[in-house]
């Protein structure tokens, strides 16, 4: 059989990569169509993952809008001469392809928010997969797994630290650190939505460096560091997980990052503009799993942020919550190869018909109480 994947973002590599690698293995013809975009690229170089490059495009809110005609001029001719019998990705290229080419597009998503991505890719869409917090309805070809798009690369099966990540960080074997990951604020769905002030993220940077080893990766590049306790996060970005593991706290204001470090068990404080009522559905299941704190409240995030430093306990009970809760979740890249050589998500074990309120079939809990009691533990 004959696929095609899309990688247009550092998430998508992670999500598609051990799938790719096990169709091809299995002897099927595979086909990535990468995005030169931030670290796309160097993670599918770093994971030896073969490739074809569409096109470019920057961080900033227009370059995306800018350079489509180009994407779409190389991407669907490309394609169509492949042939592929399933395309999959996250949103309209690869629908958009299928449509062209005549073959089933199965889209692997989780933000709700991206509704302009939605509305354009749904009528040419095969079927959409979304994790089992997902809160919007997609139609009738929506399946659901129990699970997060993170766990195809982070699942207790898929993913184990690498022990050297601290020699690579240039860290002593007990030397505790922060990860900051700072967004840019650049894409479509981004528009209007903002995380960390300039000031905020000095004042972050230098209530942390008080207790533990600070780096910051800065999405944007806008971060002057030379004048700030702190050292930016530039080893390969294929280490990044391994440095989610190993943290005692992350603290972002973007998305991806903070699911990544909550399946991996570090605790984890993200603020920005999302936050509050109508959030994206993985956030406020991680939250009700007391994996993540989510918050508007930037003295909350100074406070609990701290409050995770000074009392070892926290972390060892974060792993705990996430070690029980993980366990139960699936190998979503188990879920993409079956979906793939089916042809698509109909009679495949572990999907099953998006239905509203599914996230909440699982043990609940609430976030405000643990909210409250992190902050009184670290007091």
């Amino acid at each position: 059989m004959r696929f095609v994947f899309f990688a247009n973002t550092p998430a998508h590599v992670h999500l598609y990569r051990h799938a790719v690698g096990r169709l091809a293995d299995a002897g099927h013809d595979v086909l990535v169509l990468a995005r030169d975009y931030g670290c796309t690229v160097a993670l599918l170089e770093g994971y030896d993952v073969p490739h074809r490059v569409y096109g470019a495009c920057g961080t900033t809110k227009g370059s995306l809008f800018r350079n489509l005609p180009r994407h779409y001029a190389n991407v669907l001719p490309a394609v169509r001469s492949f042939d592929p019998d399933v395309i999959f990705g996250v949103g309209a290229y690869a629908a958009h392809a299928g449509l062209v080419s005549r073959s089933p597009a199965v889209l692997v998503l989780d933000s709700e928010p991206t509704s302009i991505d939605h509305a354009i890719s749904r009528p040419f869409a095969a079927a959409f997969l979304t994790p089992h917090a997902f809160q919007k309805d997609l139609g009738e070809s929506h399946y659901q797994f129990r699970g997060f798009c993170e766990t195809a690369y982070l699942h207790p099966d898929v993913y184990e630290p690498n022990p050297a990540i601290r020699d690579d960080l240039g860290l002593g074997a007990d030397e505790e650190f922060v990860l900051l990951r700072f967004n840019a604020f650049g894409s479509h769905h981004d528009v209007g939505q903002s995380g960390f002030t300039p000031e905020q993220r000095r004042r972050l940077i230098e209530a942390f460096a008080e207790h533990a080893t600070v780096f910051v990766s800065d999405e944007g590049g806008t971060l002057d560091l030379d004048s700030l306790p702190a050292r930016e996060f530039d080893v390969h970005p294929a280490l990044l997980h391994d440095a989610l593991s190993a943290a005692r706290l992350v603290v972002t204001d973007t998305q991806t990052v903070c699911t990544e470090a909550a399946l991996l068990g570090t605790p984890v404080v993200r603020s920005n503009s999302f936050v509050g009522d109508g959030d994206m559905g993985n956030f406020t299941e991680l939250e009700r799993q007391e994996l993540v704190v989510n918050t508007a409240d930037f003295d909350e995030v100074l406070s609990t942020g701290v409050g995770v430093l000074l009392d070892e306990s926290i972390g060892v009970e974060w792993r705990q919550r996430r070690n029980e809760y993980v366990g139960g979740l699936v190998n979503l890249t188990e879920i993409i190869v079956a979906c793939a050589e089916a042809g698509g998500p109909a009679g495949v074990a572990g999907l099953e018909r998006w239905r509203a309120g599914a996230e909440r079939s699982g043990s609940e809990r609430s976030g405000s109480d643990r909210q409250a009691a992190v902050t009184e533990e670290s007091t």
